[in-house]
């Protein structure tokens, strides 16, 4: 089931485990469940709340969870797409084994059900286009009307669905609905289209198929074919239910399977719309799907977010009947909280301001032991060059420093990480009063950052050797959006953060940081969690900004004595 030992930590109850527990006490013990994409999009944050849910009870109660792509609207949807949602489920740490399935691969079965139906009186042909069957349905508080062709014979329906296979008629010109209730209370049970009429070449199937069953009709009937137990959907389905059950309950199916709804995720500075995230991509608002502002499962594995932090913030944030928005500080902090405990330890420097010590012996260079991470000890250490120059951050010196300001500064002293203590002598300018280098002396006999005689300094600056620095390009990423509900008050596009993203093309890196794999997450000492990215060449490196160091959710945590 998944391909990583304890993927999650231990859920607590919820009603859809209290369901399962139920049923399991009852006898049925052959627990199965499914995450049931539709192709036509790259998976985001939301999904991997359901994907975690579905694999991870089924683990729980010893069954299993399949993967099957619903894949019934060709015109929406690539293979690119399907290669990709299988590459997001197993990064998130889940494996469906041998269960592989398609909803095309059960057409014929679908189409012979859908006979089935028309033959046993309960679906019709209809001639009318889509704008009158909209009218026809009436409203929330109206009942619809029959279509003037509801009452065609079984055997006239018959002639014209298989008419509709052949390829006689025009797209859209004729569809197949249930013939249920065009009065009931609920719309989705006034005669749903069951199968319409789209000449598009399917991924699978190619041109085989000139009609396409809708997803409420193969949805359902996919579940009964692959025999899960426990449909588990989110709540916007809640009103397909009806639907669904008299699917099942008027066709031949080989097993009974249940839906069950459950609250999907909404987070603060986010869409997780897959129409609206799709139009983000073809408007050109983010460099692709896998863009890192993006909340994709490839946006987020681009930025760096470990699906271990994914899976303890789907379980923190529970299964539930009732919709909320959950802030987008809490899935930061399970970020955090993983790294912060894995993550290498690294310097760079992003804005580089060179600094000159004139008391060290030019052309050479120490070498200098660093902690890989001083919350495992098993890290170990690394040794980092230091020589007569080096790259400090910029904004780490001012030449009229304001009371609170303790780094460097004309007289200040400091400690660079793991080296000496440092002081500022001389500040060099360019001809327009810029600040190009400061010249510093060391005191060699605090070698490691600690002085004999116990003086001490207020500030701690990283580094890197000038001769030894790696040239670099780092993405710095902040939300997508402004506001915290987007879209919420006019066109989404309005409330895009033109600060989402902003390049430090010139930064410089220790000489560790050459060996990082695309994909590795590591902490810039005092700067936060950057991730590799797979746009690096031989000559340049690049990294983006994963998440910064200081953590929202737990100072909002400490003010409200842990009750947020």
């Amino acid at each position: 089931m998944s391909t990583n030992e304890n993927t999650a930590p231990e859920q607590p109850g919820d009603f859809i485990r209290d369901v399962i527990s139920t049923d399991v006490a009852a006898g049925r013990t052959d627990v199965v469940t499914r995450f049931p994409p539709e192709p036509n999009g790259y998976l985001h944050i939301g999904h991997a709340k359901s994907i975690c849910l579905n694999f991870g009870v089924a683990e729980e109660f010893g069954g299993r969870c399949h993967l099957r792509f619903d894949d019934t609207n060709p015109a929406k949807e690539e293979q690119e797409f399907i290669d990709a949602i299988q590459a997001d489920v197993r990064w998130l740490g889940f494996d469906w084994g041998d269960h592989l399935y398609f909803a095309s691969d059960n057409f014929e079965r679908l189409y012979e059900w859908a006979e089935h139906l028309i033959s046993e009186g309960n679906a019709y042909v209809d001639d009318l286009s889509a704008d009158e069957i909209r009218e026809y349905r009436g409203t929330l508080t109206e009942p619809g009307r029959n279509s003037p062709h509801r009452d065609r014979t079984p055997d006239e329906n018959l002639d014209l669905f298989r008419r509709m296979r052949a390829g006689e008629f025009d797209d859209g010109g004729r569809v197949l609905r249930a013939k249920i209730d065009m009065a009931s209370g609920n719309i989705n049970l006034r005669d749903p289209v069951l199968y319409r009429i789209l000449r598009a070449p399917h991924p699978r199937t190619g041109d085989a198929w000139c009609i396409y069953p809708t997803y409420d009709f193969a949805h359902g009937q996919s579940d009964a074919i692959e025999g899960v137990t426990h449909s588990l959907c989110t709540l916007e389905f809640e009103d397909h239910r009806p639907l669904y059950d008299w699917l099942v309950e008027n066709l031949p199916t080989p097993a009974t399977p249940r839906q069950y709804e459950f609250a999907r995720l909404n987070l603060t500075y986010s869409m997780l719309s897959k129409r609206r995230l799709t139009a983000l991509v073809n408007d050109g608002h983010v460099d692709g799907w896998n863009d890192p502002r993006m909340p994709t499962l490839a946006g987020l594995r681009r930025r760096g977010l470990p699906p271990e932090a994914l899976r303890d913030f789907a379980g923190r944030i529970g299964v539930t009947k009732s919709d909320s928005v959950v802030e987008m500080a809490l899935l930061d902090h399970c970020v955090r909280e993983y790294l912060n405990k894995h993550a290498l330890r690294r310097m760079a420097v992003l804005d580089p301001l060179k600094v000159v010590i004139e008391n060290y012996p030019e052309g050479e260079t120490d070498e200098l032991d660093a902690v890989n991470n001083p919350e495992d000890e098993s890290a170990g250490k690394r040794v980092v060059p230091f020589s007569r120059e080096l790259w400090v951050e910029r904004e780490d010196f001012m030449e009229d420093p304001p009371k609170k300001f303790f780094r460097l500064g004309p007289g200040r002293e400091v400690r660079l990480r793991y080296a000496f203590f440092i002081t500022c002598t001389d500040v060099i300018k360019d001809a327009a009063g810029n600040i190009t280098e400061l010249r510093c002396t060391y005191d060699p006999e605090t070698r490691g950052g600690n002085a004999p005689d116990g003086r001490k300094v207020k500030a701690t600056l990283h580094w890197v050797s000038v001769a030894h620095a790696i040239p670099a390009e780092v993405r710095l990423y902040d939300h997508l959006f402004t506001r915290t509900d987007p879209g919420a008050e006019g066109d989404m596009a309005d409330d895009i953060n033109p600060q989402s993203l902003t390049v430090q093309a010139d930064c410089q890196l220790e000489p560790a940081l050459a060996d990082v794999a695309a994909g590795e997450t590591i902490q810039f000492e005092r700067l936060g969690y950057f991730c590799a990215d797979p746009d690096a060449t031989p000559d340049r490196l690049v990294f983006n900004r994963t998440i910064g160091l200081r953590d929202a959710w737990a100072k909002m945590q400490k003010q409200s004595g842990g009750k947020k």
